[in-house]
């Protein structure tokens, strides 16, 4: 079976066609991401202590955990998802969005690199968040700046890494912008203005700190 990415002399034997329609696809990982989102939100509005920022952060590290684990650990440690014959969801998510980034399909050994790293390393400290956030630990500013500067710097490596390898990955104008740059540029906006938040409160932290040593 001929594969719908480029290029078109990338060998994947075996292939299997995607099965589920791009809107199932889609519709599937938004109703869940939003079902998520809300069984955080409705479960953090009971603590009078957490403001709305609280909350969507939850929201947030509640979301981006997830896809880290699930989702990207399944294409971590299913090398041959393009063989799937099943129609299993997540397979048939990488087969889809390899049409904007072929590099997921051919294994390349940056991203594979990345997305483990990204899975195991910041996924369940992602978990770990929305708990520091929920139960207002000391720890829960430095923690979130870490995962965001992980986060940026896994970004940012996942598009410099296409553009010295040519940047011609993606089977059509669509979806280059729709899967490999919309999709990917969240994950740059929301952990940089996380970063610029947590680095202003640990900053301050340290700073009243030493006022107080002063003082003494």
């Amino acid at each position: 079976m001929v594969h719908p990415y480029v290029p078109r002399d990338l060998q994947l034997p075996g292939y299997v066609p995607v099965s589920l329609s791009q809107s199932t696809i889609a519709g599937v990982y938004v109703l869940s991401s939003l079902l998520v989102v809300s069984l955080i939100w409705l479960l953090s509005g009971r603590s009078r202590n957490l403001s709305k920022l609280d909350r969507l952060l939850m929201c947030w590290w509640a979301f981006t955990g997830l896809t880290h684990v699930i989702l990207e650990g399944y294409f971590v440690f299913s090398p041959e998802f393009y063989k799937e014959k099943t129609g299993f969801y997540l397979a048939e998510v990488w087969k889809e969005y390899s049409k904007g980034d072929s590099r997921y399909a051919g294994r390349d050994s940056a991203i594979v690199a990345v997305e483990g790293i990204t899975s195991v390393l910041e996924g369940p400290p992602c978990l770990l968040a929305v708990y520091a956030i929920a139960k207002g630990k000391g720890y829960s500013y430095i923690l979130q700046f870490a995962i965001s500067l992980g986060q940026l710097y896994g970004t940012f490596v996942y598009f410099i890494t296409a553009i010295l390898e040519g940047d011609n990955f993606s089977a059509s104008p669509f979806y280059y912008y729709a899967y490999y740059i919309l999709a990917n540029s969240f994950w740059i906006l929301i952990p940089s203005l996380i970063a610029i938040r947590c680095w202003r409160k640990i900053s301050f932290a340290v700073q009243s700190q030493r006022q107080k040593k002063k003082v003494r």
